[in-house]
């Protein structure tokens, strides 16, 4: 299982070779960027930050919990933080599996944990301020620390 949280450029190729095995009919790939708008807002680019230790235990965590209930093969998740410029890849997620429906459901149900569980806050930048975005367009905790805000 790859797991890691980083502020280099996520690279799909070595997510997918990661959960790569002879056994796998389905190797699903997610790639979250960054877009240009938010309700209605032009963003000029965002930041990410995390507390990376525990931001991997949960992703592990979370990809066990997948593997298990899904019945897959191998997860790879990777998260990137720093700034991040419109179109860069902020989230990568790949999972193996016997077929493609365990893939595609355990790949969603697997991003849909992450963004709820996983300790990591997003900074949205516009052309006139910013903010440190909370709640279901957020991923991780549901208030970034008070240091953040």
């Amino acid at each position: 299982m790859l797991i890691r949280v980083t502020d280099e450029v996520l690279r799909t190729e070595e997510a997918v070779a990661a959960v790569a095995a002879p056994e796998a009919g389905a190797i699903n790939v997610f790639l979250g960027v960054v877009r240009n708008n938010n309700h209605g807002r032009g963003v000029s680019y965002l930041v990410y930050d995390a507390y990376p230790e525990m931001a991997e235990k949960v992703m592990r965590q979370i990809a066990e919990e997948a593997r298990e209930k899904f019945g897959l093969i191998n997860v790879a998740v990777l998260h990137r933080t720093g700034r991040l410029e419109i179109g860069e890849a902020s989230l990568l997620i790949t999972v193996s599996g016997g077929h493609r429906a365990e893939s595609f459901e355990g790949g969603r149900w697997l991003l849909d944990e992450i963004k709820k569980r996983v300790p990591v806050w997003k900074k949205e930048v516009w052309d006139d301020g910013e903010e440190w975005i909370e709640g279901p367009e957020s991923l991780g905790m549901q208030q970034a620390p008070a240091s953040m805000r």
